[in-house]
């Protein structure tokens, strides 16, 4: 195996590693191209069709792919003396409502070797398990709670997953598109029972009279101090009358 140094985008020294089979001119030529291209061709060309897809864009690497595979390539990605992607940085997830595929489920990955960066999405429907990563990172247990308690979205292989931000008795998924903004139920200390009690959100309210006029303008009656304002007027009015 062949290893050379060059300057990534942060103009720090990196290391790249190249497999044997790669010429030394390829090696010097790859030195000129950008790291990130580098890691989009190689890796969509070690993976083949286990991605339906790789973008780069703002100096970000995006790979896409079927939950089925997703184990596959993040062992790849962790594993390869070429990647290195050992940190799993966290898991999170986005809703899509009117789609057929409801969730994007987002890891993002940091090599330090590389000093790079590598997102992968993966698109499971609202009833559809993701296969767990816990077995390749550990960090992933929490992050695939979390992803489980807000969105709903379920990890097979999981051997925790329990919500892990809202209570166990918790109603919905509150990061959902659909979950109502004011939620299922409200939460409040009654003094009576000396415990906290859970109830169905009320919204109402009295009848009160709402004053929309100006604090300045609304204010009737007299304040201390009002009549030093007038002090000035009646004398002036008095030396009129005099005349």
């Amino acid at each position: 195996m062949v290893s050379f140094s060059f300057k990534g985008r942060s103009g720090a020294p990196e290391r790249f590693g190249v497999r044997a089979g790669w010429s030394r001119d390829t090696v010097i030529g790859m030195a000129d191209v950008q790291p990130i291209k580098d890691f989009s061709d190689y890796i969509a060309g070690a993976l083949g069709t286990d991605l339906t897809g790789s973008t780069v864009a703002l100096g970000e690497l995006t790979l896409e792919l079927e939950a089925n595979k997703l184990l596959k390539v993040l062992a790849y990605l962790r594993d390869d003396v070429n990647c290195q992607f050992k940190i799993l940085l966290d898991i999170c997830g986005v809703d899509f409502p009117e789609r057929e595929r409801r969730f994007d489920v987002v890891y993002h990955m940091l090599s330090l070797t590389q000093n790079l960066r590598a997102r992968l999405k993966v698109q499971p429907g609202e009833n559809t398990p993701v296969p767990s990563a816990v077995e390749l990172f550990s960090a992933a247990g929490w992050w695939e709670r979390e992803a489980w308690d807000l969105y709903g979205i379920f990890f097979a292989g999981n051997p925790d997953l329990r919500r892990i931000l809202t209570d166990y008795g918790f109603e919905g998924h509150p990061l959902r598109k659909d979950f109502p903004l004011t939620g299922y139920v409200e939460v409040r200390y009654d003094d009576e029972q000396k415990r906290v009690v859970y109830e169905p959100v009320k919204l109402t309210q009295d009848f009160r009279n709402f004053d929309f006029l100006s604090p300045w303008e609304g204010i009737l009656q007299e304040l201390p101090g009002d009549d030093k304002a007038t002090v000035g007027e009646d004398d002036e009015a008095a030396v009129k009358a005099d005349k």
